[in-house]
């Protein structure tokens, strides 16, 4: 049992609300946003990983990315800061370099996901590119340049899944594209959703991907 220092929260369906509703709290609910905020540090600091789809205090790891580094990020970058930020950063690259968990040794490995490597391996691609991109740009913020540098690198993981002659992210299954595709085809490649919507999941690099499809 363990006493808060702060506002503890609890329940972060981070897939399901780090796109929209995060951003939101940042500008609504400041305060709130930094308790957030210290409550993934501390149970980063309790269970060695920051939330990922967290209810009640207990890790279900249903959904996929580690995007509690965007809700992280994204308050900082808007001067909500009073955190310490050499422990965020140390926390997310835990998040990000946790090898034996949810594929992240594959991605690491050969820069995206195979359908080989795991369930969902579009998504989780692109959804740990973006994450990555928001690493890079804290580490560069707080005059990490070093490791900067490395998660730009990472951010780029998309572009190894993108097919040149479809103009779409799709799957690949042994390093080769895998076949059949239909791109309006709801399927496990994809996190509820398919190659239509997802192809478009490059927030991180928008001049890179219109350059792609031209």
């Amino acid at each position: 049992i363990y006493k808060a220092r702060s506002d503890y929260y609890s329940v972060f369906s981070l897939w399901d609300t780090f796109r929209a509703w995060h951003p939101l709290m940042t500008i609504i609910d400041r305060k709130r946003t930094l308790d957030y905020i210290k409550t993934f540090l501390r149970q980063y600091e309790k269970g060695r990983m920051l939330p990922v789809w967290e209810l009640s205090s207990n890790e279900t790891e249903c959904m996929i990315g580690y995007h509690s580094v965007s809700v992280i990020v994204d308050a900082y970058m808007k001067g909500i800061s009073d955190f310490n930020s050499d422990e965020a950063l140390n926390a997310m690259r835990n998040s990000a370099e946790a090898n034996e968990r949810y594929g992240l040794g594959a991605y690491m490995d050969h820069g995206y996901l195979d359908v080989l490597d795991e369930s969902e391996s579009v998504s989780k691609t692109l959804e740990y590119a973006y994450d990555d991109w928001c690493i890079s740009t804290f580490a560069r913020k707080i005059g990490r340049d070093d490791i900067a540098k490395q998660y730009l690198t990472r951010s780029q993981h998309w572009q190894n899944l993108f097919d040149p002659q479809t103009k779409f992210i799709r799957p690949k299954r042994n390093g080769a594209w895998l076949n059949p595709f239909d791109p309006r085809e709801v399927n496990n490649n994809y996190t509820e959703a398919n190659a239509w919507q997802y192809t478009f999941f490059v927030p991180q690099d928008i001049p890179g991907l219109i350059c792609k499809m031209g």
